[in-house]
């Protein structure tokens, strides 16, 4: 293991009262630059931007109106990489500013654009400071956003770990307020139960909560990455889990990690629509490795064109994969149940005779 992608909370780093904790943003970096000098590449995905800014507008709490938060979000991030500057800096370290929106992540040339600026970035030394540029990026100040932001750039950046740290130890039985509740030191599957566990929301500052994190756990998971959710207020726990220590809570991969290419279709791109497969197509597509063709579609949903991602849901509703379409939504509800025989014929034209062709399609 040599790549890590670190998410730090904006709980961790600023209140709305208080501004940057710039004593806490000090000891992170050390921790960070102490496991960079063992051989480490570090990516930092780094909330906080909001809540600095809150301070300096005097708010005691992030506001509801989105041009606000904005404002905030472009105040509080020129102190946010001041401090990471500064904080690096003491341990002889470079760091770089990069700011992402959805639509970097969703363009497939402008994903790999980023994934060649970042590579390049580690190749000389340098650790980059992530965060979603948020002055622009309308719906992107929403729930989570910066947790799954890190599951992104953990895909992005071929990472072998992925680290989010909290305001808490990791995932508990319960509400950690409550003095039963016991720590889980690690989870296999995130199942349905796991994410009622983390259920509900974060801070006056934060945009997430541990519902947000577990997700971000489960797209990286599948993904084929492993994750530790653990707390963000201790000092050296990076360089304790990185000496075998049991710290947080350990998510396990799946077995199979997902090519760049599918990562970015299954957790990159937005669905445009969807098509409802018989149990013949969602058994070629999941235990087959085969590639959608248009006799095992029986329903269409949405409205999409050619190159858009489409989900593949089971006549019971239930999501089995992701796909590039070749075909329109308009064109594969004339084409649904035909064979690839029969394609040219009812369109007049033929452009593939799958409709999702495997290379473009990955299994959920």
């Amino acid at each position: 293991m040599k790549r890590l992608v670190i998410k730090i909370g904006s709980n961790i780093l600023a209140s709305a009262e208080q501004g940057l904790n710039t004593k806490r943003l000090h000891a992170i970096t050390k921790d960070i630059s102490d496991i960079a000098d063992k051989g480490y590449e570090a990516v930092i995905v780094s909330s906080g931007a909001i809540a600095a800014g809150l301070k300096k507008l005097g708010l005691k709490e992030k506001p509801n109106d989105i041009k606000l938060k904005q404002a905030a979000a472009a105040i509080g991030q020129s102190s946010l990489m001041w401090a990471y500057e500064q904080g690096f800096a003491d341990f002889h370290k470079k760091v770089a500013q990069v700011l992402l929106t959805r639509d970097d992540i969703t363009n497939r040339l402008r994903y790999i654009n980023a994934k060649n600026t970042l590579f390049a970035l580690l190749s000389y030394g340098v650790i980059p400071v992530i965060n979603e540029n948020d002055p622009v990026a309308v719906d992107e100040i929403k729930f989570g956003d910066n947790d799954v932001l890190a599951a992104l750039v953990a895909g992005l950046v071929e990472a072998d770990m992925l680290i989010i740290l909290s305001d808490v130890e990791g995932l508990y039985t319960k509400d950690p307020k409550h003095k039963d509740a016991e720590l889980i030191g690690s989870v296999d599957e995130i199942t349905p139960d796991i994410e009622k566990i983390a259920g509900g929301r974060g801070s006056a500052v934060s945009t997430g909560g541990m519902y947000s994190k577990v997700l971000a756990a489960k797209q990286a998971t599948n993904h084929g990455i492993p994750v530790v959710i653990m707390s963000g207020k201790k000092s050296r726990l990076l360089t304790n889990l990185l000496n075998g220590e049991k710290v947080g809570t350990y998510f396990k991969p799946n077995k199979e990690r997902l090519s760049s290419k599918k990562g970015w279709i299954a957790y990159g791109l937005k669905s445009k629509g969807a098509v409802y497969l018989d149990d013949g197509a969602v058994k070629a597509l999941t235990t087959q490795g085969k590639s959608l063709l248009p006799s095992g579609i029986i329903k269409v949903e949405g409205h999409f064109d050619i190159g858009d991602a489409v989900r593949c849901i089971s006549k019971e509703g239930k999501k089995v994969a992701k796909g590039l379409t070749n075909y329109s939504s308009q064109d594969i509800d004339r084409i649904k149940g035909k064979k690839t025989s029969e394609i040219e014929k009812v369109l007049g034209y033929k452009y593939s005779d799958e409709v999702i062709h495997r290379d473009n399609l990955t299994v959920v």
